[in-house]
């Protein structure tokens, strides 16, 4: 059975490989990932992990279709997907000192079986961060585009004094998971 990834993210591809899966396609699904009002942050990961598993399931209808979305959550406050210094630093002094979840809607859209899905959830305590810290981290580059500013399979290890829960969640996809989603959908996976 043909295997697509709705996702973008070259982290996802290189988790996949680790179990021994490369998708037949790779097309990021194009969904809107605002924080609509009152959503919590385990909602907010599983919804968007839904809609970019059932936009892409449209192009590619006998395909299935692996779609993620991770979230990191300071209590009920979702972080952004950092681009700009500015608004990593904000993230870096939020975090700084405390704990915090990571989150990952998994989705698996199933031709004529519909849309199954799991929510993994890493617990993370973070070391308090001087201003030197921040400014270090900030001239790597490596937090652009990543959930709450962070890479974990990066540099941003380093600030992290304990972890509870799957390291590839954080990174982007909860193997385990994923590998349980494909296997009960028949896709052949050792």
């Amino acid at each position: 059975m043909r295997l697509v990834l709705a996702s973008a993210s070259p982290r996802r591809l290189d988790l996949l490989a680790r179990i021994g899966v490369t998708p037949d396609a790779v097309v990021p699904a194009d969904v809107d990932e605002s924080v609509p009002k009152g959503e919590l942050p385990r909602q907010h990961a599983l919804r968007l992990a839904r809609e970019k598993a059932a936009a892409v399931a449209v192009q590619e209808p006998n395909s299935l279709v692996l779609a993620a979305d991770t979230v990191v959550a300071v209590g009920r406050r979702i972080l952004p997907k950092v681009e700009e210094e500015a608004t990593l630093r904000a993230c870096m002094k939020l975090l700084s000192g405390r704990r915090h979840r990571v989150l990952t809607g998994v989705a698996l859209a199933v031709p004529g079986h519909g849309m199954r899905a799991r929510l993994v959830e890493t617990m993370i305590a973070m070391k308090r961060l001087s201003d030197e810290e921040i400014d270090f981290y900030a001239s790597h580059g490596e937090w652009r585009g990543k959930a709450g500013g962070y890479a974990l399979q990066g540099y941003g290890e380093v600030y992290v004094r304990h972890i509870a829960g799957s390291y590839s969640n954080v990174v982007g996809l909860p193997l385990a998971e994923t590998r349980v989603l494909l296997k009960s959908a028949g896709y052949p996976i050792a």
